[in-house]
């Protein structure tokens, strides 16, 4: 269960066709692992390591540190400037790019989820949208900039909240392609009936509250039998925080952007004859 405060990582507008919903996004999940560090065992300093050159040993400034490609001994430095130059869209966007059957977003290429928060005096473009998505049984497939990196997004519904999560792109999936798949395996029905009621004996409704992280929890309760016992360090650090900033603008009329984005939407579909192209159009 979540402990921590909801913090804004990221703010922008929703947008599909001429439809704009201003959104807050915050991260849907958060760790529970107890933090480690390296430290000293006489004092309980924390260890630290410096960034040297391994070519000239030189301690190295984070300021003066370069990305690089490296292959085959060849190494190939990208200043900021380099990256900066890149067409990386820096957009307070969410462009919805398509509308998809459900039921074709593989679960393998889902990765990190974010909440997604109505950020305007009204909800309703918010809930529209929701209500459309539950209604047709469909998923919004997205896109969007967040780190200065461009990322492919599944647009959910979960409860009452919009969900967005990170997809992984297609040639980041491996394929499975294991020589013991391909031998003919028998499977005897009497094996299968026995299988499925084992399968049956075991099945119930899913409730992920009834599962607890033993290790962390030992850990949690080691961790405080030793200072209740006295054997700690007295350490403090600080740890700074990051928010996001600017607050889109609103769509007034919801039905005449609604109509009209049908309306270009059908233009679109019949001067290419074909449906609409996935990348995001100029205007």
């Amino acid at each position: 269960m979540f402990t921590g405060v909801m913090r804004t990582i990221w703010k922008g507008a929703l947008t599909f066709g001429l439809v704009n919903v201003p959104v807050k996004v915050y991260s849907a999940t958060e760790d529970h692992d107890v933090p480690l560090h390296q430290v000293h065992e006489k004092d309980g300093g924390r260890i630290r390591y410096q960034r040297t050159c391994e070519v000239c040993g030189e301690t190295v400034a984070y300021a003066d540190i370069d990305r690089a490609y490296v292959d085959e001994g060849t190494t190939v430095v990208l200043t900021k400037e380099d990256l900066d130059s890149l067409p990386a869209e820096k957009s307070r966007e969410i462009d919805v790019v398509e509308f998809v059957p459900s039921d074709q977003v593989d679960l393998l290429t889902l990765d990190k989820p974010y909440y997604l928060e109505p950020d305007s005096k009204s909800p309703k473009a918010y809930v529209l949208l929701r209500k459309t998505l539950e209604q047709t049984d469909r998923t919004a497939i997205v896109r969007f900039t967040l780190r200065q990196k461009t990322r492919l997004a599944a647009l959910r519904v979960r409860g009452k909240v919009l969900v967005l999560q990170t997809l992984l792109w297609a040639d980041e999936v491996r394929e499975a392609d294991f020589p013991a798949l391909h031998e003919d395996v028998r499977i005897s029905k009497k094996e299968l009936e026995m299988s499925a009621s084992l399968v049956e004996s075991y099945s119930t409704d899913f409730d992920p509250e009834e599962f607890v992280d033993e290790y962390q929890k030992e850990l949690r309760t080691l961790i405080d039998a030793k200072i209740e016992a006295g054997d700690s360090f007295d350490v403090s650090e600080t740890f700074a925080d990051e928010d996001a900033a600017p607050k889109g603008g609103e769509v007034i009329d919801l039905m005449e952007a609604l109509r009209a984005s049908v309306a270009r939407s059908k233009e679109k579909k019949t001067s290419e004859g074909k449906k609409p192209a996935k990348e995001k159009s100029a205007g």
